[in-house]
């Protein structure tokens, strides 16, 4: 029964971590952004017109947390135009020290920031793109007030909920529970549920939420809406069940 429910489990879920990066030059680093940004860009002019297309923008790897800002800005700098909207990544656990963004005065000032350089490039590009913040599910309830708080007051357009977990309660004893990564897929599920509700009460409707986490069938998806989730995204569901399991949603949802 064990090897049953692990196998079912393992047959639900991804550890996720990035490649090992090695020692990278700095013209290195560059060619490498300047190939992302080329791809992004094609991307964004193929979609049909009125699809809806986001951006990802976080901290380099490399940075220290205290100058994260300006990496956020720089990136926000060269999408802006291109995307739907765009998803303020404060949360990976891969990223040394990016998830202390998420609290006090650290989130506030970036948030600031965001919104005065959101405003500036709005009147530049003569559109406004939509900002959302993604959060951890690993947060306490004091947390989630204090982040909810922010996000009222910078006025964000946006909440994603939830990154991935580092949580391993769900699968401990497992083969290869302890490596390294952010997990997603079914053991995401319920936690990212929970954490969903729990800003959903803060939040009062006054700023949607994008559910995700462990979203893998019609009844997982229905879960975030009821919690609050406005909107909904599937990553490892995807991966597992491939498109049609969007088209399951969208039919019965």
């Amino acid at each position: 029964e064990a090897v049953d429910k692990e196998s079912e489990i393992y047959q639900k879920l991804i550890v996720n971590r990035p490649i090992t990066r090695g020692n990278k030059s700095i013209e290195a680093e560059e060619e490498t952004e300047k190939y992302s940004l080329t791809a992004y860009v094609h991307l964004a002019l193929s979609f049909p017109l009125g699809s809806m297309l986001s951006a990802v923008i976080g901290k380099n790897f490399s940075t220290p947390v205290e100058e994260g800002k300006n990496d956020y800005l720089l990136c926000m700098d060269k999408v802006y135009q291109y995307a739907g909207y765009i998803a303020v990544n404060i949360s990976s656990p891969n990223t040394p020290g990016l998830r202390s963004l998420q609290y006090g005065e650290a989130l506030d000032e970036l948030l600031d920031a965001l919104k005065i350089r959101q405003a500036e490039l709005q009147e530049k590009h003569n559109k406004y793109v939509p900002i959302a913040l993604k959060v951890a599910p690993d947060l306490s309830d004091q947390e989630i007030e204090s982040i909810a708080s922010s996000l009222l007051k910078y006025k964000i357009d946006g909440l994603i909920a939830t990154n991935t977990t580092l949580d391993r309660e769900i699968i401990k004893g497992m083969s290869h529970a302890s490596e390294a990564g952010g997990l997603s897929g079914r053991p995401l599920q319920s936690k990212s549920t929970i954490v969903i509700a729990k800003f959903a009460s803060h939040l009062n409707g006054q700023i949607p939420i994008i559910g995700v986490g462990g979203i893998d069938g019609v009844v997982a998806a229905k879960e975030k809406i009821d919690a609050g989730a406005s909107l909904v995204q599937i990553y490892s569901g995807f991966i597992y069940h491939g498109p049609q399991l969007v088209k399951n949603i969208v039919n019965n949802i």
